[in-house]
């Protein structure tokens, strides 16, 4: 309400601006990422006999997940160590025959083109073990193929096929399964601003950190780096992809980062930087943008445009339009009108910026 013709000039809290230390930060749709994801996929054909895991469960590399129909590969190898076992029997034949042409060779009996033939004899049983042996071992990667594995350490999925059905190759995706510590963060960051969070840091990433805020509402509890930014920009959008790596470690029952979930990353600057700061609640907003109420001259209330940094829901850094030590006024602002004399005194103590602190993009 304004005040009453001939009434006293109303009482309103003040509070100087400050320079205060602010961490410079930003905020950005993004999009949750596990750093590794495997398709499991089937490396031969047969009957699924088996399925070993719970779905949505934790399992680690080297985990038993599937277990295929082994009876033809097992016989498969067999065959084949038989086969080695031939050819090894007949070479043990053909080097007896080498030796004793050989013994005959100093003997007028002896006869060279027996002893030639003796030695391609075999040599043609030592490639064929060769042979044979591969067979084998091809059969028995078959074999092992039989039982499919978990190839990482990872949250996995719901099977696409049950246990009775004929999987291959061809079957496609059996299952997934996604890493969970660390995840990555990505989101699109204009160009412009991707070249000064560049000139902030310095080029490097390290002067940079990034919080996470989940759907909720609530800041994750861990922080994490920017590790890579794109190579190209995206025309339609002017964009750069930016990704960061952050910690996911169990809590309790699970995880907080989920792979593909929607958040806000939010990337602050790890080392603050001095502007001004006034309360949140002394910032007001019409259609020309924001502006404040200082004390001015005789005590009048002036109506000053300004524009904000970095704020936070209790502060806001602002980069013109105050300056140092100037009177904003905070409580009592519904009272005031431009130009209108008030009667200034000191804010309530909770709206008073404290010394020393980060009000703007203020770590919890």
């Amino acid at each position: 309400m304004a005040q009453q013709p001939g009434g006293p000039p109303p009482a309103v809290g003040v509070v100087a601006a400050t320079r205060q230390p602010v961490i410079q930060s930003t905020e950005y749709i993004a999009r949750i990422q596990a750093t590794n994801r495997v398709n499991v996929v089937a490396r031969v054909g047969a009957y699924l006999e088996e399925v070993l895991f719970t779905e949505g469960t934790e399992v680690k590399k080297g985990d038993l997940l599937y277990r295929l129909e082994q009876g033809p590969f097992r016989a498969d190898v067999q065959a084949k160590e038989a086969l080695v076992a031939q050819f090894k029997a007949q070479r043990k034949n053909a080097q007896a025959v080498l030796e004793r042409t050989e013994a005959l060779l100093k003997t007028p009996a002896g006869q060279k083109a027996a002893h030639d033939a003796a030695i391609a004899a075999e040599q043609a049983l030592r490639a064929q073990i060769l042979g044979a042996e591969a067979q084998l071992q091809t059969a028995q990667i078959n074999l092992d193929y039989t039982e499919i594995r978990a190839p990482i350490d990872g949250k996995i999925g719901r099977t696409a096929v049950t246990a009775g059905n004929y999987v291959s190759n061809s079957t496609g995706t059996l299952v997934s399964i996604v890493s969970q510590d660390p995840m990555y963060v990505l989101f699109q960051v204009p160009t412009r601003t991707v070249i000064e969070l560049q000139r902030r840091s310095g080029g490097k990433s390290s002067a940079l950190v990034i919080r996470i805020r989940l759907p909720d509402g609530s800041l994750y509890d861990r922080t994490g780096r920017l590790d890579f930014v794109d190579n190209s920009v995206t025309g339609n959008t002017d964009t750069m992809l930016l990704r960061g790596a952050v910690p996911n470690p169990r809590q309790g029952a699970g995880r907080v980062l989920v792979d593909g979930q929607l958040v806000t990353a939010v990337l602050e600057d790890v080392e603050p930087t001095d502007a001004l700061a006034v309360p949140r609640a002394a910032v007001l907003a019409d259609q020309e943008g924001d502006y404040v109420f200082v004390v001015g001259k005789d005590d009048k209330a002036e109506k000053r445009r300004v524009k904000l940094g970095q704020s936070t829901p209790a502060f806001a850094a602002v980069t013109s339009g105050l300056t140092d030590g100037e009177s904003v006024i905070v409580d009592g602002i519904q009272r005031v009108r431009p130009g209108q004399p008030v009667s200034p005194g000191p804010a309530a103590p909770s709206v008073q910026p404290p010394a020393g602190t980060a009000p703007a993009g203020a770590r919890p």
